[in-house]
């Protein structure tokens, strides 16, 4: 084992309580233990990245972009920070910067499934139902989860017209 793997083998390990509070949905508890172990850690790329994920949990987008954002300049090629900020990105409205992030995971992989939902995503937001719709369908041929392939399938009805766009925000 290089000194690499021993170093992302410790990284990982420090930020195991965290997810797992994560996955069981105590976010105000993962918030203070990811908060820590990246107080602690401040060149773990997992704790700033699943940080970042708590406050997107918790709604709070600008927080969420500068951990995830942390998380990049620790790790560059970290493909979940780059997803991550480009979702915290979407959420805040700042598009272009949402695809570029969701363009450059796609240069690396052209089939990751989160960044084809981020870039039709935001197209659809944007009412570019065109530019939506090939991603969105790339998108649900990846088998995703049931409850994000209602919701993709969602956008494709109003994309092929078959239901009103939703209303936009004055």
């Amino acid at each position: 084992m290089s000194d690499d793997d021993g170093r992302d083998a410790a990284h990982w390990d420090a930020v195991e309580e965290g997810v797992e509070r994560l996955q069981e949905g105590d976010v105000a508890g993962a918030l203070r233990e990811l908060g820590d172990v990246a107080a602690r850690e401040p060149d773990n790329p997992y704790a700033h990245h699943f940080l970042g994920t708590a406050y997107f949990e918790h709604q709070d987008h600008a927080r969420a972009l500068k951990c995830f954002v942390r998380a990049i300049e620790v790790a560059p090629g970290y493909i979940g920070a780059l997803i991550g900020a480009g979702q915290a990105l979407r959420m805040l409205g700042d598009h272009d910067r949402a695809l570029r992030m969701g363009m450059q995971v796609l240069r690396l992989d052209r089939n990751d499934a989160d960044a084809l939902f981020l870039v039709g995503a935001v197209h659809f937001q944007r009412g570019d139902y065109a530019q939506a719709r090939g991603f969105l369908e790339r998108f649900l041929h990846t088998n995703p989860e049931i409850e994000v392939a209602l919701e993709v399938e969602g956008m494709m009805q109003v994309v092929r017209g078959e239901v009103d766009p939703p209303p936009t925000e004055a």
